[in-house]
């Protein structure tokens, strides 16, 4: 068995997705690549083919009919021969770190395992203004398995993503759901429905994912995400679907979820209000009401009792106010 399996979902990658998938090889026998070809139109599908054939041991294809990057993370999972599973974005790499990495998962592994291994992510802006690493050394332990109760504060901008984290393979086959098909930020999801099973982890301090941002349509652009508003509410809603808070005994692990609740709850509501349209205000009262069906009273606290009730007043008011925030975060963040 290997010991990570990396997930690559490609569409239409021809111009970098080698960028990527050259970066994992130096993980040699130790990793299995699956690289998804979701469909797509350009030679995508032919590079990976090469690659296959040129390190059979390592490589694996699947061709798929078009069914989106969550599809792709599903059929990724499905063919994961690793005892722990990882996203990498076919525009984005792995850092010179990779080596390091995996003999820190499997040092773990030797130690009984984890359920989750944490590690940071870096911006790597097209433009090469605004590059950083989003770093958790102020809120995991290092060097060491841990639990939530080991746990300090995480910062605002500070989120398990995709980027950061790594899953045991067995967490996820056992207790999240497939992702929807043809929906964006999915990848969320994934994440938010394992982290309610993790109970050891470990933290390694080293800037391994590289997350490039600046190509022309790009999921994370403004007016990308502005119209594609009720993909971020779709996401947002199964998420919160996902558990019931008052379930989480553990209340490290609680607030954590309420933290990213928190802020895909804010992202949801800001892109409806910068949509400026009756018709995304309407779905974002309409998601307010079924996450009200689903556990009221904490739907009623993120609506009303945090600062994502500010998107939320009606007309020009919520809407400039949406504007302004975004502007002002994203000068200090740039987060695209």
């Amino acid at each position: 068995m290997k010991l990570l399996t990396v997930t690559i979902p490609c569409y239409n990658s021809q111009e970098y997705m080698e960028k990527c998938i050259k970066s994992l090889l130096p993980g040699g026998s130790r990793v299995q690549i699956v690289i998804i070809d979701d469909g797509s139109k350009d030679a995508t599908g032919e590079i990976a083919d090469r690659y296959a054939a040129q390190y059979p041991d390592i490589v694996t294809v699947v061709h798929q009919p078009n069914g989106g990057h969550g599809e792709g993370i599903n059929q990724g999972l499905k063919h994961a021969q690793g005892k722990y599973f990882k996203v990498v974005d076919s525009d984005d790499w792995v850092s010179g770190d990779f080596n390091r990495f995996l003999d820190t998962l499997e040092a773990c592994e030797k130690s009984g395992g984890v359920d989750l291994f944490v590690t940071n992510y870096y911006y790597e802006h097209a433009d090469g203004k605004g590059n950083r690493s989003i770093c958790y050394s102020n809120a995991l332990p290092e060097d060491r398995i841990f639990a939530w109760a080991d746990t300090k504060p995480f910062k605002l901008h500070q989120l398990l993503t995709i980027h950061s984290c790594t899953f045991r393979t067995e967490l996820l086959r056992n207790h999240t759901k497939e992702l929807p098909k043809h929906v964006f930020y999915e990848d969320n999801l994934m994440v938010y429905q394992g982290l309610p099973y993790v109970r050891r982890m470990y933290y390694l301090n080293a800037d391994l994912y590289r997350y490039y941002i600046g190509r022309e349509g790009q999921s994370v652009q403004r007016d990308v995400m502005t119209r594609r508003y009720m993909h971020q509410i779709i996401v947002t809603q199964k998420c919160f679907e996902a558990c019931h808070l008052d379930d989480i005994q553990d209340k490290k692990q609680r607030k954590y979820l309420k933290h990213e609740l928190f802020m895909m709850f804010g992202i949801s509501a800001l892109y409806a209000r910068l949509n400026k349209s009756a018709e995304a205000d309407a779905n974002l009262d309409k998601m307010w009401q079924e996450c009200r069906k689903f556990d009221a009273k904490w739907a009623n606290h993120f609506q009303n009792h945090t600062p994502v009730h500010l998107f939320c007043l009606p007309g020009k008011v919520g809407r400039n106010l949406s504007s302004s925030v975004y502007t002002l975060a994203n000068k200090v963040v740039r987060f695209n």
